[in-house]
């Protein structure tokens, strides 16, 4: 016997339709990328979005079409969400610090017919022109006045949408229709294309707003600090809108600076982003002595959450939750929300909680799967590689020509973690970055975050060494804070007690940069390529 229930379809023009209804008067402001703030509501923003979806019609965008566009977090990247996944194309979403070979590379895989592109990113797109090869025409996210300098060709956003009606007879087609795709960031070869549904990323939005998860409510202001292009800023364009909250873009400037001027000005009460953005706040609140008296919580990903970082911000009465998702999510996953037993604990008893990635959105299975491909018990003990399942998890890769999933459906993250009795998630290193030695496996996460509670460590890294017993031992790579003096023998000897004695680095060498990927996360190929022929001591 089957429900007797309606079956309409789960689009992202509902998730529209639905703030349009209950929240048309809240704001959404955006630092543009010419200075000025824009400061409109989400009604007019509607009316923007159906004059797009009609000057996207006029110039022959149809169902199944591909929309590039590379941009910051901006009112007008926003506009193209709602206007191109509510014709049934598809917004690809390239990431500018993939490079120019990387970003041709995957605009040319997914076929991009139009591309749109901020002022800053002009150079980037003239340098792959010759080379992409189904880009029909080029859009400049800006007015007139500074259509220039988006090189020969470009047509100025505004003139595109400027004589175009506000009124659109929104499609309805089916809820498994692509709405967005966006691309790995390619750091073990090429990047992979990951296809999102309108189903599964109007699930995302339900599950992200849960009080389990962001507990995003109306009345609160959002500034996601991370991109629109990383994995659309963690769903927030859709999830926002669907709980009717203020939201609050960047553009591009991210410094400690910019990002601080926005919270206090706009009142931002919730922030999401990348470990290195909240390190780049909290050094500029220590250096100026300013407060955060609106922010109260933190989303943080990408990598794991440093203990430091954790206890930085607690002196300024935020609270720093650590999630962790991927591309193949849509992307989040789990969300460190603590139970009211374990929050009112002090900071030294809850820290062992609060690191963890967090327990797992309703629908998200995971499962810890042994080196001989047996499943283990989550009994906080067993270490493994991580699989997961769900309506919003990657099914296959666009143009995949192996299988994306495990014989019986999984998909492997590449992770290695750890998941206790309660639920909670502990991710405990990739699995081509855990250091194997002597038979055992030590966590590079673990001695990169005891090395950054050092007060003269500004980054850090770590990788495997060669070593001729062993076969590898760790070696820490570190930063130091502006006029530190710290030693290689003293930080050693502060991250001792805080490690099993099999994890201490065999040796620590100081650099002037580590390499940041494309998402925030340390580099650490191109670590390995600087020490390929490093020699620990004897």
């Amino acid at each position: 016997m089957m429900g007797l229930m309606m079956d309409r379809p789960l689009l992202t023009t509902e998730i529209l339709k639905h703030a349009m209804r209950n929240f048309r008067h809240t704001e959404i402001v955006t630092r543009t990328v010419e200075g000025p703030i824009h400061r409109y509501t989400i009604g007019d923003a509607a009316k923007r979005i159906q004059k797009l979806a009609n000057a996207l019609s006029s110039i022959g965008v149809k169902k199944g079409d591909r929309i590039g566009v590379i941009g910051w977090n901006t009112y007008r990247q926003f506009e193209l969400y709602y206007a191109v996944g509510g014709l049934g194309a598809i917004l690809h979403t390239v990431n500018p610090r993939l490079g120019p070979e990387n970003a041709t590379f995957v605009i040319n895989h997914a076929e991009d017919d139009y591309l749109f592109y901020d002022t800053t990113f002009a150079p980037l797109v003239a340098a792959m022109r010759p080379h992409l090869k189904s880009v029909k025409g080029y859009y400049v996210l800006t007015d007139a006045e500074y259509a220039g300098e988006a090189g020969d060709g470009a047509v100025a956003y505004e003139e595109l949408i400027g004589g175009e009606s506000e009124s659109f007879d929104w499609p309805e087609f089916d809820e498994n229709t692509a709405v967005a795709m966006c691309y790995t960031s390619g750091t073990t070869g090429d990047p992979k294309g990951v296809v999102y549904s309108h189903r599964a990323l109007v699930l995302q939005s339900f599950a992200a707003s849960l009080p389990t998860a962001m507990c995003m409510q109306e009345g609160d202001v959002l500034l996601p600090v991370v991109p629109m292009f990383h994995v659309n800023a963690w769903n927030t364009p859709y999830s926002c809108l669907m709980v009717g909250i203020k939201q609050v873009y960047p553009g591009p400037r991210l410094d400690g600076e910019g990002l601080y001027e926005l919270f206090e000005s706009e009142k931002v009460t919730y922030s999401a982003g990348v470990p290195t953005v909240w390190l780049g706040l909290l050094q500029y609140l220590e250096k100026t002595g300013k407060e955060l008296p609106y922010l109260k919580k933190g989303l943080c990903g990408g990598s794991a959450l440093p203990e430091a970082l954790v206890r930085g911000f607690e002196k300024y009465g935020v609270e720093l939750q650590q999630g962790w998702g991927m591309t193949e999510m849509s992307p989040i996953g789990t969300v460190n929300v603590l139970p009211p037993h374990i929050a009112k604990l002090p900071i030294d008893e809850r820290l062992p909680y609060q690191l963890k990635a967090g327990r797992a959105l309703p629908f998200v299975d995971m499962r810890i799967v042994g080196p001989d491909g047996h499943v283990l018990d989550c009994n906080g003990e067993c270490e493994g590689n991580l699989q997961v399942r769900g309506p919003w998890i990657i099914k296959e890769y666009y143009k995949a020509s192996a299988p994306t999933l495990t014989a019986d459906g999984w998909f492997d993250t590449g992770d290695v973690a750890t998941i206790d009795p309660e639920g909670f998630l502990q991710i405990t290193d990739r699995s081509k970055d855990v250091i194997k030695t002597g038979g055992e496996w030590v966590s590079s996460i673990e001695i990169e975050n005891a090395a950054l509670l050092h007060p003269d460590v500004a980054q850090a890294g770590v990788i495997g060494v060669h070593h001729p017993k062993w076969q590898e031992r760790p070696l820490l790579i570190v930063v130091k804070k502006e006029g530190a003096r710290a030693s290689a023998e003293g930080i050693l000897e502060f991250i001792k007690p805080k490690l099993d004695k099999i994890a201490w680095p065999n040796a620590v060498e100081f650099v002037d940069a580590i390499p940041i990927g494309s998402t925030g996360k340390v580099l650490k190929t191109e670590l390995r390529k600087m020490f390929k022929d490093y020699e620990l001591p004897a």
